[in-house]
């Protein structure tokens, strides 16, 4: 029997978001669009049809999870509890079985299933997406590398606005009622995204094919830094109107040079121009290496000089310390600084990531495990303390986060305060992350008594807050 591969479904793009109560909402992931065909020979492939099952080994996961099926998802990187396009893309070009080895232990990929299309070799397609939903929930269970994305009915402005406030791109809008329809760039899905914008400099362009043979390929955008020095955010291509792409044309008749302000990407053939033309591009996301993802042409910034077109557009601003006060919010609502002598948190972080362990003599010994995170000390109460072996396992019930200086408090804790009794250093010192996520935390201590790996990993099954300590093999 021969297979059908699936041509997935594509949304239009709507600009605002909206309510209503035949629609369901889901989040836009900014990853790998991908069809997975589970069953003997299974096969993991992209919107263009590249194989992707060889560079995400770990998503072959979903053979274990389900028989007989196709489903469609996004593949995504996840850092901060945000997908990270850029290391997405790294594990996209590994070839090596080492390097993609190597990845999948500092990246691991997560393939987010968002609908059903075949089951024990039937169709599904023309079924509305609400069934498809309900079919794929009892089908397809969850895994490691494997989610079911989460929806919501209705409430799509309320849903929108959470999904920017979590730092993510967006959300996607279907109707409950619609069809699979392949290949598609169908009305009854619709993409809801806020765009960024950042105004800069031309410095250049490549040489245009066809169409635009005549005038231009792409721009080359930079921006200055604080000590004046060009920086290359990447190119912009679409976006251009008949009568822009003759102005622009025209404008850069007369500012042609031969000086490279950087260097250019390997392959093209370039124009330089001198720095005095300025546009505004909208943009999706900052990659880690400063460049502007899917770039958009908006218009001429004749109104603008190019020196004010500068880095910190796009580069984040580092944190005030009013900020980092504010994740101590449920810290200090819990104390009465006037009556505990425990830190007020006032102090900014170290230079090296410091850890404490607290032998703690409260309503039960306990042990507190402390890692220095963004400006403050993530916690976590250890009821048996910590794991002398990788055969144990001890179970971590996350806390408030604590100023850093916590870390160096000894002393008792008065009668009636959060958490009254006697505080004891049982270690610390430094400690590395190998491995951080909203999920999984992986590091190395260096204490003065404890050294070695050790992983947290979040229990999904039970409550919010509840984790697995483990030690790990050295």
């Amino acid at each position: 029997m021969t297979r059908h591969f699936y041509r997935p479904m594509l949304a239009r793009t709507t600009p605002k978001a909206f309510s209503d109560v035949d629609w369901v909402f889901e989040i836009k992931w900014d990853g790998f669009r991908a069809v997975a065909y589970i069953d003997d020979t299974f096969s993991l492939k992209s919107r263009n049809g590249k194989e992707l099952k060889n560079n995400f080994p770990e998503l072959a996961e979903l053979t274990r999870l389900a028989k007989n099926l196709v489903v469609d998802g996004e593949i995504v990187v996840m850092r901060e509890g945000k997908p990270d396009f850029q290391t997405l893309l790294e594990r996209g070009q590994a070839v090596s079985a080492r390097e993609i080895q190597r990845q999948i232990q500092r990246a691991p990929a997560i393939y987010i299933v968002f609908d059903i299309l075949e089951k024990d070799g039937k169709p599904l397609t023309k079924l509305p997406l609400i069934e498809r939903k309900k079919i794929l929930a009892d089908t397809l269970k969850e895994g490691s590398h494997v989610l079911l994305s989460d929806y919501v009915e209705e409430k799509g402005e309320t849903y929108f606005q959470s999904a920017l406030d979590k730092g993510l791109e967006g959300i996607i809008a279907k109707m409950k009622d619609s069809r699979y329809e392949e290949g598609l760039r169908s009305g009854s899905w619709l993409k809801i995204k806020k765009l960024k914008t950042c105004d800069c400099v031309i410095f250049g362009y490549t040489q245009g094919t066809q169409s635009r043979a005549a005038t231009f390929g792409a721009l080359l955008l930079g921006v200055y830094d604080k000590e004046g020095k060009p920086v290359y955010v990447g190119k912009v291509g679409t976006g251009f109107t008949q009568e822009m792409l003759g102005i622009l044309t025209d404008k850069f008749e007369k500012l042609k040079m031969d000086k490279a302000p950087f260097e250019p990407e390997a392959g093209d053939v370039i124009t330089w121009l001198e720095p005095k033309v300025v546009c505004e591009v909208i943009y999706q996301v900052v990659t880690r290496d400063i460049k502007l993802r899917m770039a958009r042409f908006q218009r001429l910034r004749e109104d603008k000089p190019p020196e004010e077109c500068t880095l910190d557009q796009l580069v984040e601003v580092k944190k005030p310390a009013s900020e980092v006060n504010d994740k101590l919010a449920e810290y200090k609502s819990k104390r009465d600084f006037k009556v505990t002598i425990e830190p007020k948190g006032e102090e900014r972080k170290s230079d090296k990531l410091i850890f404490v362990i607290q032998e703690h003599h409260a309503r039960r010994l306990h042990y507190d495990l402390r890692l220095e995170n963004n400006g403050v000390l993530k916690s976590w109460a250890i009821p048996k303390g910590m794991p002398e072996s990788s055969l144990e396992r001890r179970l971590a019930v996350e806390t408030e986060d604590h100023p850093v200086e916590y870390a160096n408090f000894e002393g008792i804790i008065p009668k009636g305060q959060y958490g009254a009794g006697t505080v004891k250093i049982f270690d610390k010192g430094h400690y590395q992350a190998k491995y951080w996520e909203n999920d999984k935390i992986e590091f190395t201590l260096d204490g003065q008594q404890l050294k070695g790996r050790y992983i947290l990993v979040k229990l999904k099954k039970a409550e919010a807050k509840d984790w697995l300590l483990l030690k790990g093999k050295e």
